[in-house]
């Protein structure tokens, strides 16, 4: 028998719905405002248990996000990184929130721009709809049912959802792919995909905004060997399908979530703009 959360139980609501979504992005943006409050009066940085670092930005980040998830949705469980660096919940509903309220902590401590507000929706074991907000970047991504946008905006501005751009993955390029490499995690695996490729460039960048260079066409491949949670991934995982691109692990099959058996965590994968990437492979 299928665990409950796999099960294929719809969701009461349409994601995309037009109030919903902008509460989703309201919540983004205003966890946001606050973290950057933060980024400019400066942090110091802790670490947890595995060894990452953590803020209290991330703390009250996640705090704002669960308040407001919990008026939205209430009968929606929410999963944050900083309630599971305690302790990952036992069970999962058939509906729930992941949620990453401070991607790229090391980012946002060294004062570099690519942390970004996390806010995804799986519905079984699938990311049905998400929210990135990059604070510093100023730019807001969210998924739509045929497309998924951007909206450039600051944190402390007024939310105008009519002003987002449209955003569908490009043509396979002809002149080689854009790679994206992890900045902090680029590993062997990595760079012997890359040598195999027929690349143009290797754009180095953090946290999920790797996710949105991809929707928007600003990159066409992002290798990831090692080890990410869920909560990393789901919410630009929902942008890229809805943009157009695809996220698999490395055997092809799609990335699923709510693997309680792995506590939470994710086996390597490649996030594409293109299903034929493989297409660039060099024949040796």
């Amino acid at each position: 028998m299928l665990p409950q959360h796999m099960t294929a139980t719809p969701l009461p609501f349409d994601p995309h719905e037009g109030a919903f979504l902008r509460a989703l992005c309201a919540t983004a943006l205003d966890a946001g405002a606050r973290i950057m409050q933060h980024y400019k009066n400066g942090v110091e940085a802790e670490e947890k248990s595995d060894k990452s670092p953590v803020t209290q930005a991330d703390r009250d980040a996640e705090a704002l996000i669960e308040r407001a998830l919990t008026a939205l949705a209430p009968n929606v469980q929410m999963i944050g990184e900083e309630a599971c660096s305690e302790r990952v919940p036992d069970t999962l509903a058939p509906h729930f929130f992941l949620v990453d309220p401070l991607d790229g902590t090391r980012d946002f401590v060294a004062k570099r721009k690519d942390f970004t507000v996390n806010i995804g929706l799986i519905s079984g074991t699938k990311p049905v709809a998400g929210v990135i907000y990059a604070p510093v970047h100023e730019k807001l991504y969210f998924s739509g049912t045929d497309s998924a946008f951007m909206l450039p905006i600051a944190p402390d501005a007024t939310l105008d959802m009519t002003r987002a751009k449209a955003l569908r993955v490009p043509p396979f390029p002809d002149n080689g792919l854009g790679v994206l490499a992890s900045r902090s995690h680029r590993d062997k695996k990595t760079d012997a995909l890359i040598k195999r490729l027929h690349v143009r460039d290797v754009i180095p960048a953090a946290s999920s905004y790797k996710f949105c260079l991809l929707a928007e066409g600003r990159a066409d491949l992002y290798p990831r060997h090692g080890r990410t949670m869920e909560w990393d991934t789901a919410a630009g995982h929902a942008i890229l399908n809805a943009a157009g691109g695809i996220v698999t692990c490395e055997d092809g099959a799609p990335l699923e979530y709510g693997k309680l058996e792995r506590a939470l965590d994710n086996p390597s994968f490649i996030a594409a703009a293109h299903a034929n990437w493989q297409d660039a492979l060099r024949i040796n």
